[in-house]
């Protein structure tokens, strides 16, 4: 298997293994979350190296889940006391770990590969060098191995506690009212989530890890109503950004996280503008068919109301609902067209006349204001 394969695949199992957690920090609305995590696990990985004296150990992904279900707490802690909103006290508590984090790598493992540049872009070419050898035989890269693993275990966490995690994610009222606890699962999600960001950590940088968490997930919300096609959508974001993002980063010979990175942004971009229901694009012609559909109705109203009257000639022709209803001539053309196509009235010699169904639907209106 060649490094090019080899960092295609960590990078697709960090995706998949980042966008599946991330999906639930998404839907709860506290992305930033992962973001706290991310960096503030860096305190927890310090930590546990000065206990072990190594960095392959895993009591480092250890020590970063506690510090990272810390953050959480810390930061719920000062949520509650309603004093401070949520990502002010993210803004708060994340800073603070990091910070310590950083201090103790400047001032006591200068002489340790946990730098900055690690930390924050992280460097997936290096990825295949680190091998597994079990028993003289080589089994593949260690980042495999171990984004692999949490994989599995995230998988399986989804599975049994899919019901659960649905449940307490969108009602969790209902969800105490049936015996679950919610904090269980939020605590459960939360040390899942810091497992998963400290076994992407070293390969793919904090960076990356947060984009990868929040992008494809936010990118299959954007195109799915569904959990389980947007748990899939993301996935296979997340994978196609993996690709992508390495693609670029060849071509351009610059860092694969940061094209990966660069690459999900794309795709959330794409997906904003081009979603059949939630892009901009899509929203843009729903509110002017919703515009042109009220100005109609409008003008049925005022062709009912002046219908009959002796001032019915001067009043229903284009130029004075233009001037009456304040519209420009190109949109007063629009909703005539748009009445006309709808078979609401007629023009005869510039008078605008109500059909029978257009009467109706004057009358309809009227009703519903």
């Amino acid at each position: 298997m060649t490094p090019q394969i080899e960092i295609l695949l960590i990078a697709s199992v960090v995706a998949i293994a980042c966008s599946l957690v991330g999906t639930f920090l998404v839907l709860r609305r506290v992305s930033l979350m992962s973001d706290a995590v991310s960096h503030s696990i860096l305190l927890g990985i310090v930590l546990a190296f000065f206990v072990v004296k190594e960095l392959s150990s895993p009591f480092l992904i250890l020590g970063a889940a506690v510090i990272g279900v810390l953050t959480v707490v810390l930061t719920e802690l000062l949520i509650t006391t309603k004093k401070i909103k949520e990502d002010a006290s993210i803004g708060l508590v994340f800073p603070l770990l990091f910070s310590l984090g950083v201090i103790l790598i400047t001032q006591f493992a200068e002489n340790v590969h946990i730098d900055l540049d690690a930390v924050l872009l992280g460097e997936l070419a290096f990825a295949p060098f680190h091998r597994f050898v079990l028993g003289g035989v080589d089994l593949g890269p260690q980042a495999l191995w171990m984004m692999g693993s949490i994989l599995t275990v995230t998988l399986a966490f989804l599975l049994l506690c899919y019901k659960e995690l649905k449940l307490a994610t969108f009602d969790s009222g209902l969800a105490v009212a049936l015996g679950f606890s919610p904090a269980i699962i939020h605590y459960s999600l939360m040390t899942l989530v810091s497992i998963t960001a400290v076994g992407a950590f070293d390969a793919v940088g904090s960076i990356l890890v947060v984009a990868l968490m929040i992008t494809p997930p936010a990118t299959a919300f954007l195109l799915t109503h569904r959990l389980d096609r947007m748990l899939f959508l993301g996935a296979g974001i997340g994978v196609l950004s993996a690709v992508l993002g390495y693609g670029l980063a060849h071509f351009f010979n610059a860092s694969i996280a940061g094209g990966m990175a660069l690459m999900s942004g794309v795709l959330f971009l794409l997906a904003l503008l081009l979603s059949p229901s939630r892009g901009l694009i899509a929203q843009g012609l729903q509110h002017r068919s919703k515009k042109l559909r009220f100005a109609s109705e409008l003008l049925t109203v005022h062709l009912l109301d002046h219908e009959g009257a002796p001032e019915e000639r001067k009043e229903n022709i284009r130029e004075n609902c233009m001037r009456h209803m304040n519209w420009t001539e190109p949109f007063t053309q629009k909703v005539v067209r748009e009445s006309l196509s709808k078979e609401w009235l007629t023009e005869r010699d510039g008078l605008l006349s109500l059909t029978p169904l257009g009467r109706e639907t004057a009358k309809q209106v009227m009703v519903r204001t």
